[in-house]
């Protein structure tokens, strides 16, 4: 038997920044490239007839979350919700969140995500703001102030949220030497080539999809080579071609984890994340990090919505075991 690491309960808090929202999710049996005539690009105006509406609990914070505690971590939200908020706070605390850092903006409503997926799992989305405007308002370092239960160094995670938000977070990373994932995601167009310089040169990880690189690539204006050398760690998520884990020395190319069934891809990036700190957070290899990761996407992609999935930790063992033929030890 071959042991991949020892996987007890995580004694590191991570502070999981980002949104929270409610996801509106919609299916169309159609695919969005055969609506598109590459010819009329800029010209384009699209409407799909949807099959299947539902609402759910999402965004980045929520859902990052949500799968940490699953796999044992020690997960606070710092984020912000709007007045109907009520519902999700609940859904938080019987899972055992900590919720003690997410502030409640009565004056708006918490923000929404509105998502079309086509038959091919390609997904076109948008994203209404609400509460997280006032994301900018939080301050990693306030929340950590009064956290007398705080043993070891904090890992703080920065996914995607306001722009603002984001390079505030990172600064704060910066001056207090926190150790950080920095997960720009759909908001690359939004920062600065400073900005995204300092939390690139400064993260311990950075973390996006394909096309999500290349966008960061061209904003920094460098080749991959070069972004590789300004990271410690850069993961590449590839879809259900897997994803690539590289450092200024090697580069790991993980097969992807199998799904009992296909149902929403909605939510497996932010999956994805959560395992992988499971294991980083824990000291894993990253081969072993970077499957965690790949299995516990697979939890996400066979249920509709972001945080609908569950497992209990032998189920977990066994479906690592069956993907990757070696033992997990939770």
């Amino acid at each position: 038997m071959t042991l991949s690491g020892f996987f007890t309960v995580s004694v590191m808090r991570i502070i999981v920044t980002g949104t929270l929202s409610y996801d509106y999710i919609m299916d169309f049996p159609g695919r969005f490239a055969d609506r598109i005539m590459p010819d009329k690009i800029h010209t384009i105006s699209l409407s799909f007839l949807v099959d299947r509406l539902h609402k759910q609990l999402g965004g980045t914070a929520g859902n990052i979350a949500y799968t940490l505690t699953l796999l044992g971590c020690d997960a606070r939200i710092v984020s912000v919700a709007g007045n109907d908020f009520g519902p999700y706070k609940q859904f938080l605390k019987s899972h055992h969140i900590d919720i003690s850092q997410i502030v409640e903006i009565r004056r708006v409503p918490t923000s929404s995500y509105f998502v079309i997926t086509d038959r091919d799992n390609n997904q076109i989305g948008s994203f209404y703001l609400g509460a997280t405007k006032f994301a900018k308002t939080l301050s990693i370092a306030q929340a950590l102030i009064s956290d007398k239960k705080i043993q070891h160094e904090p890992f703080i995670v920065i996914s995607p949220t306001d722009p603002a938000a984001m390079m505030q977070y990172t600064a704060e990373c910066i001056e207090h030497k926190f150790k950080y994932l920095y997960d720009p995601a759909f908001q690359v167009d939004l920062i600065s080539p400073e900005g995204m310089t300092d939390a690139v040169s400064h993260a311990q990880i950075l973390i996006g999809n394909d096309y999500e690189i290349t966008l960061i690539e061209k904003k920094l204006a460098v080749s991959h080579e070069e972004l590789i050398l300004m990271v410690p760690v850069l993961v590449t998520t590839l879809g259900a071609q897997g994803s690539v884990v590289e450092t200024p020395s090697q580069a790991i190319h993980i097969k992807p984890a199998k799904p009992a069934s296909g149902s929403d891809p909605t939510g497996a990036g932010d999956a994805y994340r959560a395992g992988f700190l499971a294991g980083y957070t824990r000291g894993l290899d990253l081969i072993t990090c970077a499957q965690i990761g790949s299995t516990a996407a697979v939890y996400t992609v066979e249920k509709y919505g972001t945080m609908t999935h569950s497992f209990t930790r032998s189920d977990f063992i066994i479906r690592y075991r069956e993907n990757y033929g070696t033992d997990l030890r939770l």
